[in-house]
């Protein structure tokens, strides 16, 4: 049993092509571009059934949504809710960006470093903090729709709102990792799906199952930021992804499916020029990565064992019914909290997470401002690399999906003032559909 929440930030609005600060006014409007970008959101969800539709009511999200239901043959109607409204950024709400560069000059530092201690003033001249009552506003909308929608029911709900509101949103589902505004982005019309689950030991669990979606959209990926850009993938399905056998460091080869999700990804890759390459040294990221190249004649993919997967030990090879059978109390353990976990013989996820992420930091220091690399390994060490750029920790590693053949994009940032934003994660729609169909796997 599954709750979806569908987020979508509205279509292009006219304060968005004049570079202006839209916030809390409702004076901006979707142009022609946006009600496009939000008519070819609705056509990639309208075979998706569709529990609950909430919006912001500032009219560029409302009628985002208007034309996102329009294509559909089922009769949907739309709750208004205020905790969806964009941030409340004063008077600086209608300024183009230049003008507040140039009038707050101190504050916009603040607003692009560390928008969380950002302080502005009300009319009455109080002071207040955006982000921080941003956030707050987020719980308040979450625990209206927990109040409403039980996750262990399957439904989906569609939201659609403002790129801080739902950035908010995101991070509150994510327990609010520290600068945690600045580690993600979400463009127009882009499509979210973050997964609510049950769970025996707290009220529920959260899967970010992807982020940032654009493929539906004329731009298929996100436009590349100032600086170098790495996309992360991981291996396309095994015949032990299909069975469910922990493979760990057990040199799987991809099956014919893996091979054809390896080959989709070239395609929905191909407007990318490659500068790098990099791969866990096993076979199943190797040829993943090979393929993704095949028209790369003139690069070299750089093998690494500190991308391997984790060592799962004594579990490799086997079903989790059998791991079940001889290591139940760990097994349970390991999926409640998999960082206090050694494998029988094998790593643990601190060890994975050390060299993951170290080695990641060689690749981002390798690269000039210009270049995009690939980078293909699995999905442990795909998971704590995110985790990492999130601001999370190992005890968080079920919070991040990665499907066979998922696409992730990394832009990284130079300077302690910012850290590398996870673009998008785990795109999977170059594989079927919105939702990650890939194979549930063992991890």
């Amino acid at each position: 049993m599954t709750l979806r929440l569908i987020l979508i930030r509205h279509g292009l609005s006219s304060f968005n092509l004049q570079n202006r600060i839209q916030g809390r006014n409702d004076l901006s409007k979707l142009t022609e571009d946006g009600i496009v970008q939000a008519k070819k959101s609705g056509q990639e969800l309208k075979d998706i059934s569709i529990q609950g539709v909430y919006s912001s009511p500032l009219q560029r999200a409302a009628d985002t949504t208007k034309e996102l239901i329009k294509c559909r043959e089922d009769q949907l109607n739309i709750i208004y809710n205020k905790n969806l409204l964009e941030v409340d950024l004063a008077q600086w709400s209608g300024m183009t960006t230049e003008q507040v560069k140039s009038e707050f000059p101190e504050q916009y530092l603040i607003w692009k470093g560390s928008p969380h201690e950002l302080i502005l003033k009300r009319e009455d001249n109080s002071d207040y903090k955006p982000i921080e009552e941003l956030m707050e506003q987020g719980g308040r909308f979450l625990e209206n729709i927990f109040k409403n929608h039980n996750p262990s029911k399957d439904e989906n709900l569609l939201i659609v709102g403002h790129n801080a509101i739902l950035r908010c949103i995101v991070l509150k589902l994510l327990g609010e990792p520290a600068n945690g505004f600045r580690r993600i982005r979400l463009d127009n019309a882009s499509i979210s799906i973050v997964k609510i689950n049950p769970d025996s030991t707290r009220e529920y669990s959260v899967q970010i199952e992807s982020l940032n979606g654009t493929s539906h959209l004329e731009e298929q990926l996100p436009v590349k930021g100032p600086h170098a850009r790495i996309i992360l993938v991981r291996h396309g399905e095994t015949n032990w992804n299909r069975e469910g056998r922990f493979q760990g460091q057990i040199d799987i080869p991809l099956n014919e499916t893996g091979k054809k999700q390896a080959s989709a990804a070239k395609e929905f890759l191909s407007g990318i020029t490659f500068d790098k390459a990099y791969s866990s040294s096993m076979s199943r990221p190797l040829e993943t990565a090979q393929i993704i190249l095949e028209d790369y004649s003139d690069i070299g993919i750089q093998c690494t064992d500190e991308l391997v997967e984790i060592g799962h030990g004594l579990w490799e090879g086997k079903l989790e019914s059998e791991i079940n059978d001889s290591w139940g109390d760990l097994l349970k353990e390991w999926q409640a909290t998999p960082e206090e976990v050694q494998m029988p013989e094998g790593e643990n996820i601190q060890a994975v997470w050390t060299r993951a992420v170290n080695y990641w930091d060689v690749i981002c220091n390798s690269l000039s401002s210009k270049e995009t690399a690939l980078v293909v390994a699995h999905d442990a060490v795909n998971k704590t690399i995110l985790c990492h750029l999130l601001g999370l920790t190992p005890a968080d590693i079920w919070m991040i999906k990665q499907g066979n053949g998922g696409v992730t994009i990394i832009d990284l940032s130079y300077g302690s003032e910012q850290p590398s934003i996870v673009t998008s994660l785990n795109i999977t729609s170059h594989l079927g559909g919105v939702f990650d169909r890939t194979a549930q796997g063992a991890l």
